[in-house]
């Protein structure tokens, strides 16, 4: 072939050379009768990994249902109320009779994904808590800029991050009981309020030491309604004897020391009897404090806040729901003292707007 100015073996070499230069692995076959050259590439094999091919198949199922193609067959689920294995296109449970996507113990399971595992109301009542002393501290200093503690060390301390009563009053601090029964929601809004720096961070401290501890013993849901109404109870005696302004959480705290207390009444468990030893020292101190602290120091919502705790203590079972009877009743006293929060959290939303 040297009539087309090039050798057979010259084309050969310049082949060899592009595929060393390139970093392609080609393989050539002759075939056929006047000896035509294919040329292949060949590729590593690379596998994707099996993680990869299962969320790749995942989206196809769900991009072929979608569209109109073969749909993935259902799979069993568990009820949401009593954990029975149900049918996977079954609307209601066979064996409780709860509905598998409308109800209470559903949406309970739905939120539940959102929320952490251990102790998610623990960390939501601290979240919420946080969150409005620290829009209440903001709104301070807008009125009254930085200002620096006036006082001794002992005053100084206690005016650190101080949040201006006009505002607290507006956000729902408790009052005295005619202006409380005018306006109920203040039992509620001031659980989550808090004077001080010092104030806020007393409270945080002994609710993720105490509440963790309620949370696990009662569960989630009732853990929620022990705190609300203790916390209301404390109120309603602050407001219907104190007599004056008031916010901060120490009633529903002492509220879980009293439930706490109920639960370790007349038990021999040496475990249970040093934890109640260790609650009746905590309520020493703290009345200690509150008398060192008369006028500053709400004991009325303590004790209104704790006797309600005992007598809750008394009256629920100490341990989570067991059986389907008794998760309907804990969703039912959760989710209700759920939208009365809600409920008060809109109210002095409306109230404070109204009034701005």
């Amino acid at each position: 072939m040297s009539g087309a100015g090039i050798s057979c073996s010259d084309f050969h070499f310049a082949l060899h050379v592009f595929r060393v230069e390139s970093g392609l692995n080609y393989s050539s076959s002759i075939s056929g009768i006047i000896g035509t050259r294919k040329i292949s590439r060949k590729e590593p094999d690379l596998p994707l990994p099996l993680r990869w091919r299962w969320k790749l198949d995942r989206l196809r199922e769900q991009l072929a249902g979608m569209f109109g193609g073969k749909k993935a067959p259902g799979r069993p689920r568990l009820c949401p109320n009593c954990g029975t294995l149900v049918g996977a296109s079954a609307t209601r449970c066979h064996q409780c009779g709860a509905s598998m996507t409308f109800s209470l113990a559903a949406a309970s399971k739905t939120l539940s994904r959102l929320l952490p595992t251990t102790s998610p109301v623990t960390y939501a009542l601290l979240t919420l808590s946080c969150l409005f002393y620290a829009v209440t501290l903001m709104l301070t200093v807008r009125i009254h800029g930085f200002q620096a503690p006036s006082g001794g060390s002992l005053s100084a301390l206690f005016q650190l991050g101080a949040i201006d009563p006009k505002v607290t009053i507006r956000f729902g601090s408790s009052l005295p009981l005619p202006y409380n029964l005018i306006q109920p929601w203040r039992f509620i809004m001031a659980i989550f309020l808090h004077a001080s720096l010092l104030h806020i961070g007393f409270n945080m401290w002994v609710l993720m030491d105490v509440g963790p501890l309620v949370e696990e013993v009662y569960g989630s849901a009732r853990y929620l309604f022990i705190y609300v109404v203790t916390g209301v109870g404390g109120y309603i005696l602050s407001s219907a004897i104190g007599g004056r302004q008031s916010v901060g959480g120490s009633g529903a705290l002492l509220g879980l020391i009293g439930v706490l207390l109920a639960l370790t009444r007349g038990r021999q468990n040496a475990s249970l009897q040093m934890l109640r030893g260790s609650l009746i020292r905590w309520l020493i101190y703290i009345a200690v404090l509150g008398f060192l602290g008369w006028g500053m120091i709400d004991n009325f919502a303590h004790l209104g806040g704790g006797l309600t705790g005992y007598l809750l203590g008394r009256i629920i079972p100490a341990r989570e729901p067991v059986d389907p009877h008794d998760r309907r009743v804990a969703n039912a006293l959760g989710w209700g003292a759920g939208l009365a929060v809600a409920l008060s959290f809109a109210l002095m939303a409306m109230t404070f707007f109204h009034a701005g």
